[in-house]
């Protein structure tokens, strides 16, 4: 959104009529000769080097066919569109271009017990899923997970591979980011794992039959007796 100064305004008009030009696919003769606006007026308004007037623009908004609030920069942005399937599954694409990622927000309605294990697909591509609220079941070649908020796991499509709500009683949200042509995220940092963090594991954590994570870490040993430093050895109290 512009500012709502009108000088900000008016010069951020320029291209966004010289934008609705194009996409009407008229050139700017041919916009003077439906308008009767010169063409080098048309050009130094789209450039920024002139301002234009409210006739001007309501001539233009007409011919292009948009809305002044378009023009003016106030009009809201368009929602993105949702998919729902026949599972109740609505998944919210949050990139509209097309190529390269694609990144969803899905979401998988409650559901009253435990599904059994869900079906199974596989295609070309590659894709990355994190958790966001809930427990998801990820059924994965012949292994079987159970994915919680801040889970994130990543595998070849063309595994064969499919989820459910672990339920039961709440929703499932996880993003996905999917690369139809085998792309993937590509980390920029190395790791750093915090204190006391293992280093070499990787993947979802394992959970037991209620979904609470199991520890992977051995139990310590029992300490031995402190015999002392050679130190305290030598020089000890006589």
């Amino acid at each position: 959104m512009t500012s709502g100064h009108p000088d900000g305004t008016t010069a951020a008009m320029g291209p966004r009529l010289r934008a609705a030009r194009e996409r009407h696919g008229s050139t700017l003769a041919g916009v003077s000769c439906a308008t009767g606006i010169a063409p080098s007026t048309l050009s130094r308004i789209e450039t920024g080097r002139r301002k234009p007037t409210l006739e001007v623009v309501l001539r233009l908004a007409e011919e292009y066919g948009v809305s002044l609030d378009y023009l003016a920069g106030t009009a809201p942005a368009p929602a993105p569109a949702r998919r729902t399937s026949g599972d109740g599954k609505t998944v919210l694409p949050l990139t509209p271009y097309v190529g390269g990622l694609h990144a969803h927000k899905h979401v998988l309605p409650a559901v009253e017990e435990e599904p059994n294990r869900p079906r199974q697909v596989s295609h070309e591509g590659h894709e990355w899923l994190c958790v966001l609220y809930g427990r998801l079941r990820l059924a994965l070649g012949g292994q079987d997970l159970v994915l919680a908020a801040g889970d994130v796991a990543e595998f070849d499509t063309r595994t064969p591979h499919g989820v459910a709500n672990a339920g039961p009683g709440t929703p499932v949200e996880y993003l996905v980011l999917f690369g139809p042509q085998g792309e993937r995220p590509r980390p920029r940092t190395p790791p750093v794992p915090g204190p006391g963090v293992h280093q070499g594991l990787s993947g979802p954590r394992p959970r037991d039959s209620t979904g609470a994570p199991t520890s992977s870490t051995a139990p310590a040993s029992s300490p031995r007796p402190d015999s002392g430093s050679d130190h305290d050895r030598c020089s000890g109290a006589s």
